[in-house]
């Protein structure tokens, strides 16, 4: 799988560029040419024999398609007794999504240009006998900052070798919640076009700023996605192209063998851009940018939950599992959690506000994480705290967003009454019987 080469005499590391459970990413200086790329660090002795032979799959993939434009390419690996490293192109550009919402202008034509390189990327993967599974937004990179920057697909680690080119195999339950194929959610055998499926949701977003399939409860969400449901709103897809959604409706086709191929898709008038509208997209600009916020959000408590189950014993991480599997809430149920959310929201308001500090570590998860205000803010004992316009959004079975402005009210030295106004949200996780904070946003 990997060169036994020294790794340390080949290269440099440099600055971390980011971390997970398992590795760590840094720069990688090549002492000869002083080339700088990616290297990803993972620890050898935490990996079970599994997760040896994923990270396998993974190097063979990453091997086989390291020579397109718009695909991450893999530049070499090293194993020594501690380590793997897998050395890949240094992508500067960040992600495609939040680029665009820093955009001046932005219309169908680029949305065209957008999808023209993703699909070309992917029909070089089916043509290896490579799908993807896990593509979305996180997984598309631009090359550099400086405009026009290739889009570069990344992340091939749920990635598959199909067994056979044409025909459909069960390769496992993989890939993101809202960009799921109803194959996959069902547990039927699929294939390439479960990578057509995200395309086509990755293509709606890029329309409007915000996804076909949406539900705060994730039954509910797969069985939006099993059943196809979605629509065309207005008045936001009054301006799009009958092109556009034409595509889309192709691409979201219920029926696999029904939905539209790779190569099909690539010579729709609408991708090669004949038929895209060139008309400034503002409102779909505006829309992104809560579809971006809401995203990365969910994805700093996906974790911080998943650092805090690598940390159960085994028997513990299994009960975890089982308790996590996903299952409809009744009307009756939604509210209850709610109004237990916005209790533990205020009493930890209140705890913090009065320095009750052992409620306060009674209500807050170990492995919390914060984005404070930016001037710290006193307050006395006596203070009385509001909590106004709550808004709790369900983020799964056991774990809960809340949105709010707290107002606090207290006395000043000269005897004033003096109000505080915070705007937070907070994302709440339920252990054992008691809910915790488990993420703060103070602005």
């Amino acid at each position: 799988m990997a060169s036994e080469g020294d790794f340390s005499k080949e290269y440099t590391l440099g600055k971390e560029l980011g971390k997970g459970a398992f590795s760590i990413v840094k720069e990688g200086i090549h002492c000869k040419t002083k080339k700088v790329c990616a290297v990803k660090i993972i620890k050898a002795k935490s990996l079970s024999a599994r997760e040896q032979s994923k990270l396998e799959r993974e190097t063979r993939i990453c091997r086989l398609i390291s020579s397109h434009a718009n695909i991450v390419s893999m530049i070499d690996t090293f194993k020594d007794k501690e380590h793997y490293y897998m050395l890949f192109e240094l992508i500067t550009g960040g992600e495609l999504f939040d680029d665009i919402v820093k955009r001046e202008f932005y219309s169908e034509e680029d949305a065209s240009k957008a999808i023209r390189q993703i699909l070309d990327a992917l029909l070089y993967c089916h043509e290896k006998g490579i799908v993807h599974r896990d593509l979305k937004p996180e997984n598309l990179l631009l090359s550099s900052k400086v405009p026009p920057a290739d889009i570069k697909v990344a992340d091939f680690g749920l990635a598959i070798e199909l067994e056979h080119p044409t025909e459909f195999n069960w390769y496992g339950f993989a890939g993101t919640p809202g960009y799921l194929s109803p194959e996959v959610i069902k547990r039927e055998p699929y294939g390439k076009p479960v990578d057509m499926w995200a395309i086509g949701v990755i293509l709606y977003i890029l329309l409007v700023g915000y996804p076909p399939f949406w539900d705060e409860i994730q039954e509910r969400l797969y069985k939006q996605i099993k059943e196809g449901r979605y629509d065309f709103p207005r008045p936001e897809w009054d301006t799009v192209s009958k092109s556009a959604k034409d595509l889309i409706m192709k691409m979201l086709i219920v029926d696999p063998i029904k939905r539209i191929t790779i190569d099909d898709a690539l010579h729709h008038p609408w991708v090669r851009g004949k038929e895209a509208s060139k008309m400034h997209r503002q409102e779909t600009i505006k829309q992104m940018v809560k579809f971006n916020a809401r995203r990365k959000l969910r994805s700093a408590v996906n974790a911080n939950i998943f650092l805090n189950r690598m940390m159960l014993p085994s028997s513990a991480k299994e009960q975890a599992e089982e308790s996590e599997k996903p299952r409809e809430h009744s009307e009756l149920e939604v509210d209850s959690i709610k109004a237990d959310v916005q209790q533990a929201t205020q009493k930890l308001l209140e705890a913090m506000v009065r320095g009750s500090a052992d409620v306060v570590a009674s209500l807050t998860h170990p492995n919390a994480t914060c984005v404070p205000l930016k001037e710290k803010k006193v307050f006395q004992k006596e203070a009385m705290v509001t909590v106004l316009e709550p808004k709790v959004h369900l983020l799964g079975v056991s774990s809960a967003c809340i949105s709010y402005r707290a107002l606090i009210k207290q006395k000043t030295s000269v005897g004033l009454d003096e109000v505080i106004q915070l705007t937070e949200t907070r994302v709440w996780d339920h252990t054992g019987i008691d809910w915790k904070c488990l993420h703060t946003h103070s602005s």
